[in-house]
């Protein structure tokens, strides 16, 4: 583990490339409103407000006006740059837009990476993983509990795996900006695909710090999910989550 941060600027990376399909929408996902609020919106008013100074928004091709649109009024400064094939590439192209860090641009930064569909994500749990990078963490992620029973499938049949042990995996994931630029590099160089940047870092060979997150961070996928946010908008009074 390396020294504590200072206080840079903490800067995220949105990935909001998604297609939408699964909730039947005519817009990519990161566009459909909640109670008027695209998710893009309330997800990047949430980092805002959990220490986030700038955003960089990954966004499906073809598709930047619109969301300049959408964006036009989010409470930190935002730059909208294309995704890629794979969540990964969208990812390190969101990297590659990052502004300048500094004389040493790689190193010392904290970098999130969050997916716009996690849009009611509490600023206080955006706030714990800022908080665990700048103390030395290299790679940090929100976790849960498991609350359902898991069976392990096998060719014979299943068995119950001790959900003790187990926990969901939230955004935003946070990172020293050198470590996630060098994950991203090793994974490009060997044509290895992960599926979230936590994997991305452990394939350096880091260890990845869990912090407490929220029910609230759930992910909106399908139209139950859609009903779910809608619930929670009205509870909050409309407006973005708090």
């Amino acid at each position: 583990m390396n020294t504590p941060l200072g206080l840079q600027p903490v800067v995220a990376i949105v990935v909001a490339a998604g297609s939408g399909s699964r909730l039947g929408a005519t817009v990519p996902k990161a566009l459909v409103e909640v109670a008027g609020v695209p998710l893009v919106v309330r997800a990047v008013a949430q980092l805002g407000a959990g220490g986030v100074a700038e955003a960089v928004v990954v966004v499906p091709a073809g598709e930047r006006a619109a969301f300049e649109v959408a964006l036009a009024a989010a409470p930190i400064p935002v730059v909208i740059t294309a995704g890629g094939a794979e969540r990964q590439h969208s990812v390190a192209r969101g990297l590659a837009a990052l502004p300048s860090g500094g004389a040493d641009e790689t190193s010392g930064d904290v970098v999130l990476v969050h997916d716009a569909a996690r849009a009611f994500v509490p600023a206080e749990v955006v706030a714990r993983v800022i908080a665990a990078v700048r103390e030395g963490a290299d790679a940090v992620i929100p976790a849960i509990a498991v609350s359902d029973t898991i069976r392990e499938v096998h060719d014979a049949g299943s068995a119950v795996v001790d959900r003790s042990r187990l926990r969901a995996i939230q955004t935003p994931q946070g990172f020293r900006r050198g470590v996630l630029t060098d994950a991203h590099a090793a994974l490009a160089d060997t044509g290895t695909i992960v599926t979230d940047d936590a994997a991305a870092a452990e394939y350096l060979g880091c260890v990845v710090s869990l912090v407490e997150g929220s029910r609230r961070s759930f992910k909106v996928t399908d139209p139950l999910d859609l009903l779910v946010a809608e619930a929670l908008a009205a509870h909050d009074g409309q407006g973005p989550a708090r």
